[in-house]
């Protein structure tokens, strides 16, 4: 990644983060070639604030997620927390480093144990980790579910008795219990009603404010991304392709796939139309990605220099970085 200076406010710097699935194929079940899911992905992630990830399904958004974590194995690359790499550290400084990042899966109901009461289950982490006696943990646990919106009754109730708000507010409340400072919000709000979505993300907001987090949202939902991330990075097929403030990303977006995402969110205003950017072609296989911008056979702006030279993430303006070797024509 070109250009970009080191910030000392940084909480979270991904290097060049790949991830490979090998597959395996013939009588003796060898490797006969890779499913590039994250190939060389790049960002900061400052304190206290909400990085949106975002792209289409298939990208790779999650995985970098899992990945940064130390959930998946990366094939290579380096995650920095705290001027630390989290890949370089023995088993005991992991585990010591994992108290401070934690994450909210997806799916509510299978991150939970069916057969524990979700008090117990959000107190897991703390037994792992040897936080406190059986007292104190149980108090942790109280207020935890305090700052989610939950009862103390709640913890003896079993995950199947909540409604999926009510459990995805369970996730969030077993994440805050071990007192983090950065979170993976793994698309926490994609299986709920929109009503709740709109708790939801409100009860992240005023946590980040109380206890000062710092995110990385993982989204395929712009409207949503739009309105809690401070700043936006845009992936396809295991690439960044833009990262720069939400305000600058809505307004200008100079990467052509960011500006036919942006074309496709519904305007509630009947008076106003905005031009649809109807992508051609299918998304290409992670298997055999194409050669220069993997963009490129879907870009209605694609030049011959695109399916040849990869394009770099690069400085288009202040705090705007765009993978195109165009991205200029763009900036008006």
């Amino acid at each position: 990644m070109e250009n970009q200076k080191p910030d000392s406010q940084n909480l979270i710097e991904v290097r060049n983060l790949v991830k490979y699935y090998p597959v395996y194929g013939g009588v003796f079940k060898r490797e006969i070639a890779q499913v590039k899911a994250v190939d060389d992905v790049s960002f900061n992630i400052r304190k206290g604030e909400t990085l949106g990830l975002v792209g289409e399904s298939g990208c790779g958004k999650t995985t970098v997620g899992h990945t940064m974590l130390g959930l998946i194995p990366p094939t290579k690359g380096s995650v920095i927390y705290n001027d630390v790499d989290i890949f370089g550290l023995d088993r005991k400084g992991f585990k010591e480093m994992r108290r401070n990042l934690q994450i909210v899966f997806q799916d509510p109901y299978s991150s939970l144990d069916p057969r524990l009461p979700v008090g117990d289950s959000i107190a897991e982490g703390l037994k792992i980790h040897g936080i406190g006696n059986n007292q104190e943990r149980y108090e942790m646990v109280l207020n935890a579910l305090k700052n989610v919106g939950l009862e103390d009754y709640h913890a003896t109730r079993y995950p199947h008795e909540f409604s999926g708000g009510q459990r995805q507010r369970i996730g969030i409340a077993r994440a805050l219990v071990m007192n983090p400072k950065f979170i993976v919000l793994d698309e926490p709000v994609s299986a709920l009603d929109v009503s709740i979505q709109a708790q939801v993300l409100n009860i992240l907001k005023d946590l980040q404010h109380e206890f000062g987090l710092t995110y990385l949202f993982v989204a395929h939902n712009l409207a949503v991304v739009e309105h809690i991330s401070d700043r936006v990075a845009v992936m396809y097929l295991g690439k960044m392709v833009e990262q720069t403030k939400s305000i600058e990303l809505f307004k200008y977006p100079l990467h052509p796939y960011t500006r036919a995402l942006m074309s496709a969110i519904p305007i509630p205003n009947p008076r106003i139309r905005r031009e649809r950017v109807i992508l051609e072609g299918d998304v290409p296989s992670p298997l055999n990605p194409p050669s220069g911008c993997r963009f490129h056979p879907r870009c209605p702006y694609a030049k011959e220099r695109c399916s040849i030279e990869e394009p770099q993430l690069r400085v288009i303006k202040p705090d705007h970085l765009v993978a195109c070797h165009f991205a200029e024509d763009f900036n008006n």
